[in-house]
């Protein structure tokens, strides 16, 4: 279960019925994002049932999204 909702929100175990189709393309957006199936799902259905993101999760479970992102050296940084 994915961190985020395993500490702030209950989670119900739920079984259901993909298409090949479905499968293998929800297979390559979790390989791509580095994320787990169900992670995937759930993501999928919090956006098109429209709820209301916490902002609380919406951080955690962006944060450090972007593995490769570098912060200028502060050498660089341009002070004026």
């Amino acid at each position: 279960m994915d961190a985020v909702y395993s500490c702030c929100m209950s989670a119900t175990r739920t079984q259901i019925y993909l298409t090949e189709q479905q499968r293998r393309r929800i297979d390559q957006v979790a390989q791509a994002e580095g994320l787990a199936m169900a992670e995937v799902i759930r993501r999928a259905l919090d956006q098109y049932l429209g709820d209301d993101v916490d902002a609380k999760v919406a951080l955690a479970e962006t944060f450090g999204a972007d593995r490769e992102a570098t912060a200028p050296s502060r050498d660089s940084w341009r002070r004026g």
